[in-house]
């Protein structure tokens, strides 16, 4: 789902530029009246198809989104990450001021290489994503617990939270907030909370992960949590939004109900191979339920 951009991350920015004045008039005024209030709705920019790639601020602007979560990306030659390029993160700097929309978030995929449960590179991988997250104001980093690096016991839960207590010292320095993105219930995820003891370090809210693939009820888990242990959320399901297991209606009101002030960046896939349709339909369907 989350491609690098290529040949068609061109062409959507091409095909979005010309729609540019359209879906600015339409869809901005109809997510300000319709979302639930103190949330605001961005995108991870792999979902554009345009993974690190600075022309996805200006798409997100044309579908009427608030944020961008951009993509660190994985180790090229030399050891450094795509986005750990001046140039690069003067790039999108630019363009988010030039469109006035805000990165949002980060996200370190890299940790679904070197596991921070086990691999020692993986502290030094997250040490750059602070520093590369501070210089492009974006507040949040989404660190990753899944597949061969997933958290499948105590022992290592409690491990990776003391790694994150190292790491929170220097991420609050940098006025930066690591977000614990796992596939862990909530009573974990609070006890890793516990343990890190830091207010750099939160939980990074997945309702279609805590939904299909740990089964709880997110809503649930949302009010438990509360808004001072949730630093973000991502919204995606199996299909398109409305149309899968998560009860979005009673997401939104949990979040609501719990006074969130931040965003929840989508996540969506485009089951019919077109990015522009697929994501209208899903950012449609979210401002229906505000409506």
């Amino acid at each position: 789902m989350c491609d690098r951009g290529g040949r068609f991350g061109a062409s959507i920015v091409a095909t979005m530029t010309t729609r540019r004045g359209f879906l600015a008039a339409m869809a901005t005024p109809a997510l300000a009246a319709k979302k639930a209030p103190g949330l605001k709705l961005g995108v991870m920019d792999g979902v554009l198809k345009l993974r690190g790639k600075p022309e996805a601020v200006g798409v997100a602007k044309d579908f009427g989104l608030e944020g961008l979560q951009v993509t660190l990306g994985r180790a090229e030659a030399g050891g450094r990450l795509p986005l750990d390029d001046p140039q690069v993160q003067a790039r999108f700097i630019a363009e988010s001021r030039r469109h006035k929309l805000p990165l949002d978030a980060t996200y370190i995929d890299i940790l679904h290489v070197n596991c921070l449960k086990n691999d020692p590179l993986a502290r030094q991988w997250v040490l750059r994503g602070i520093e590369i997250t501070r210089n492009l104001n974006a507040g949040i980093l989404m660190t990753v617990f899944f597949g061969k690096c997933a958290l499948l016991n105590r022992q290592e839960l409690d491990y990776v939270a003391d790694v994150f207590k190292e790491l929170a010292a220097e991420a609050g320095k940098a006025d930066v907030i690591l977000g614990f993105e796992n596939l862990l219930p909530a009573e974990d995820n609070a006890r890793a909370m516990d343990r890190v003891a830091s207010r750099a370090f939160k939980i990074y809210y997945d309702v279609g992960n805590s939904t299909n693939t740990v089964g709880v009820d997110a809503a649930k888990e949302i009010r438990w949590l509360g808004k001072d242990r949730i630093c973000q959320f991502h919204f995606k399901d199996l299909n398109y939004l409305g149309e899968g297991k998560v009860d979005f209606p009673a997401a939104l009101a949990a979040i609501e109900d719990i006074g969130f002030q931040g965003y929840a960046n989508l996540e969506t896939g485009a089951p019919s191979g077109s990015v522009e349709n697929d994501l209208r339909r899903n950012i449609g369907y979210l401002r229906g339920l505000r409506g």
